[in-house]
């Protein structure tokens, strides 16, 4: 039986990357969605393009960095499918890429703004429906950077880590049969690598294209991460860096 099939699936940053592969993804699995993301024309078009393979969608604009704006497409969910049983906490920013001494106190704080509150937004609003309703998973999307420091990703670096104690402790308090867990896809062929590479600050600015991997994979960990087999992961950041886990994910 798809675990998958039915469940009502709220995704932030669903316009390009990992968020629009994960949108496919669970649509191909029977999923009913939510697209998420600032600007609507991306998602409403591939929202169209999934209703029109057959599948459930709906297009959201939502800037996560409000949480009014979150807390209403939790609440659009629930009014289309009646319930929401995932949460995939996936929107973020890399920019503005550079040194912490030359930094814009405001674009800085506008990263964290939406990587780190943007995540506290999308539990806040997503954890007492699903806690009422008994189950639920939310899905954050972590980083490496998270617990490795990088020149120029100071913002990066800090609200990942942040996101990622949030994780933890989300998941301490979750009741029922819901749980919070956090990915960390790796290096993903996205948008986000291309302005990597051209600030040409850090390490993974120099790695070759070839060393980072489709935004599917991303997104089948992501569908993964929402069924019992993943269940024991709760509280944690599951890296999908290593090779048990790609074996369980199914990627080799």
């Amino acid at each position: 039986m798809n675990e998958i099939e039915g469940k009502a699936v709220v995704i932030t940053g669903a316009s390009r990357g990992i968020g629009a592969a994960a949108a496919r993804e669970f649509a191909n699995n029977g999923a009913k969605t939510v697209l998420c993301a600032r600007s609507s024309g991306d998602i409403d078009a591939l929202a169209a393009e999934i209703r029109a393979n057959g599948g459930k969608a709906k297009a959201v604009p939502c800037d996560v960095s409000s949480y009014a704006d979150v807390a209403r497409a939790v609440e659009e969910c629930r009014a289309a499918y009646g319930r929401i049983d995932v949460l995939v906490n996936n929107a973020g920013v890399i920019e503005p890429i550079g040194l912490l001494a030359k930094s814009d106190p405001e674009a800085w704080g506008r990263a964290t703004d939406i990587n780190f509150k943007g995540t506290y937004h999308g539990i806040r609003a997503a954890l007492p429906p699903m806690q009422a309703q008994g189950t639920g998973v939310i899905v954050n999307i972590s980083s490496g950077a998270a617990t490795s420091p990088l020149e120029g990703w100071s913002h990066y670096c800090a609200s990942k880590a942040a996101a990622a104690m949030l994780t933890r402790c989300a998941d301490r308090e979750a009741t029922g049969s819901v749980r919070v867990v956090g990915l960390s896809p790796g290096t993903v062929a996205t948008e986000m690598q291309v302005m990597i590479k051209a600030s040409g600050i850090n390490p993974v600015s120099r790695l070759d294209p070839s060393a980072h991997i489709p935004p599917d994979w991303a997104a089948k960990a992501i569908v993964w991460l929402c069924t019992a087999d993943a269940a024991e992961f709760a509280g944690t950041d599951v890296s999908l860096r290593q090779e048990e886990i790609r074996r369980r994910v199914g990627l080799i």
